[in-house]
């Protein structure tokens, strides 16, 4: 456990990653709920047609897809399927004690994959185009943990 402290600098990269990525994925959930309250609709269960402070007049119509509030669903559906992995794999790595430029690399990638996918999703970029930035994030979580597999069997 001495690998997991502030004096580990491969633990405090990991850290700021790591953080880096919660505030991604939380804030994706605002941005879902920001854009719900601009369009007043894009609701996603039926008793959110309830009368009240937010949804002063209920009309059906608010349970419909909304495009604009449903992308940004999309865009944390997927950081949800693929940021926990990260901090997983992440945290494991650093326990396999790479080297400092190595895991810099692999981390900071991870988050500008993922907020280089956010940027595609959100400017309604091409599938192979967000597809491009999911395989960089997803090949470095597979990296991590072919590589800490590797460390805890040799």
């Amino acid at each position: 456990m001495d690998l997991l402290n502030f004096e580990n600098p491969v633990f405090t990269v990991y850290v700021i990653a790591a953080s880096l990525m919660v505030l991604k994925v939380m804030g994706q959930g605002w941005m879902t709920v920001h854009r719900m309250l601009k369009v007043g609709g894009g609701w996603a269960s039926p008793e959110d047609l309830r009368k009240g402070l937010i949804n002063k007049n209920p009309d059906p119509s608010q349970l419909d897809v909304n495009d604009y509030v449903d992308r940004s669903r999309r865009m944390h559906r997927n950081d949800l399927e693929n940021v926990p992995a990260f901090w997983v794999a992440g945290l494991l790595f650093v326990l396999a004690d790479p080297v400092l430029l190595l895991a810099k690399a692999l981390f900071y990638g991870f988050v500008a994959a993922r907020l280089a996918h956010f940027v595609a999703y959100a400017t309604e970029q091409s599938h192979e185009v967000r597809a491009t930035f999911y395989t960089v994030g997803s090949v470095i979580v597979i990296y991590m943990a072919v590589h800490t597999l590797w460390s805890a069997l040799v």
